[in-house]
């Protein structure tokens, strides 16, 4: 099972942009997504960026991923 998770490009260089994920920042190509813009979402796995996702979906996703983390932390 793969895991991707959305992130926000934050500049573009090349075939490689600056995404941020959880207030981090990460390279990530992007030759997978050619139309990519910086503000776009992408969804990143493992240093790729795999596709384009509108922010709805981004936030919506986010969302969850925090949901899981807190649900993990119920004794």
């Amino acid at each position: 099972m793969c895991l991707a998770v959305p992130a926000r490009v934050q500049s573009i260089t090349g075939h490689t942009a600056e995404v941020e994920l959880g207030g981090a920042l990460y390279r990530a190509d992007i030759r997978l997504t050619p139309g990519v813009k910086v503000g776009d979402y992408v969804l990143l796995h493992t240093g790729y960026a795999i596709g384009i996702i509108d922010q709805a979906e981004a936030e919506e996703t986010r969302k969850l991923f925090t949901e899981l983390e807190a649900a993990d932390e119920i004794p």
